[in-house]
């Protein structure tokens, strides 16, 4: 066993364990998925991105007011000019 030795990969943090002598991998094992570490944590995390959509959904209706105001004081202008 002493040629055995264990190498993590430094991008997806996978473990290999590595025969030296032989020169091949003998083991693998997938990094572990991330696991929230409680319901609490998931629910703020979920209860954040409905804020942020609301927001953006709030944003987005402003945008849309102001833009159709401004139509409509370009055509009330255009009304009373005279050609």
């Amino acid at each position: 066993m002493d040629n055995i030795i264990e190498v993590e990969c430094p991008s997806c943090h996978a473990s290999l364990w590595v025969d030296t002598e032989r020169r091949e991998v003998v083991q693998h094992k997938k990094s572990p998925k991330k696991i929230h570490s409680s319901l609490e944590e998931l629910l703020n995390k979920e209860k954040e991105k409905k804020e942020k959509f609301d927001e953006r959904f709030i944003q987005a209706d402003q945008l849309a007011k102001a833009k159709k105001k401004k139509a409509e004081e370009l055509f009330e202008k255009s009304l009373t000019e005279k050609p």
